[in-house]
């Protein structure tokens, strides 16, 4: 298994793709990566998820594509067959990180608490995602937790904007920041693929002003 860090592509940026029908998600994809993004989360909470993920990779093959939302070893599973290059999860039980580890893939699953993150390195994870980032204490509960934790590395993700984007990239135990705010609902239901293409480039512009290349 190869550390998530080593395998995304561009800034320290993971986007997260929501869409219902596959010519969507590609559609999202190609206007972030225009924006210069080079890794997207597609998340499973929708029925053709794994669909919009098979599509991405056949249509931006240079695009790295991973699947969020693993909540069971089924999904797990089923994301790979469909082609995700890895895998998010918003949570952590024993079962769950192990299906992760089986599938081969490079991975973050989701932690908030400190017994949450002893789990994952117990089982030689160190990198994982911090969900849901505001709520559990944002960037200050990341600078308490890396005195702590001085080995593990966090993808932090729910609340986040462009606007507090910046004081989790200049954290130095984060290594990618996630989210939805490039791919705003109202743009994708009115098919305004530019702006999703400028959010990206703001984003990445911050990005690699804070952090070198992932």
């Amino acid at each position: 298994m190869s550390a998530l860090s080593h395998v995304l592509q561009g800034p320290a940026l993971l986007p997260i793709i929501q869409a219902e029908v596959p010519s969507t998600a590609v559609a999202i994809a190609q206007a972030m990566q225009q924006g210069g993004i080079g890794s997207v989360e597609v998340v499973l909470r929708t029925p053709k998820a794994l669909d919009c993920i098979s599509a991405i990779r056949s249509a931006l093959p240079e695009l790295l594509v991973g699947a969020g939302t693993i909540l069971s070893a089924a999904d797990a599973q089923a994301a790979k067959d469909a082609g995700a290059q890895f895998l998010v999860s918003p949570a952590s039980t024993p079962k769950l990180l192990q299906a992760m580890l089986d599938t081969g893939l490079a991975l973050a699953p989701g932690v908030s608490t400190p017994s949450e993150i002893a789990l994952a390195l117990e089982m030689g994870i160190r990198e994982l995602k911090f969900f849901p980032a505001n709520l559990s204490g944002g960037s200050a509960m990341l600078k308490a937790l890396s005195s702590i934790f001085q080995q593990v590395r966090f993808c932090p993700t729910g609340g986040i904007s462009q606007q507090n984007l910046a004081e989790y990239l200049a954290l130095p135990n984060v290594f990618v920041v996630g989210g939805s705010w490039i791919s705003p609902a109202s743009a994708i239901a009115s098919g305004d693929w530019a702006q999703i293409t400028a959010l990206s480039h703001q984003a990445c512009s911050l990005a690699r002003q804070l952090k070198q290349a992932a």
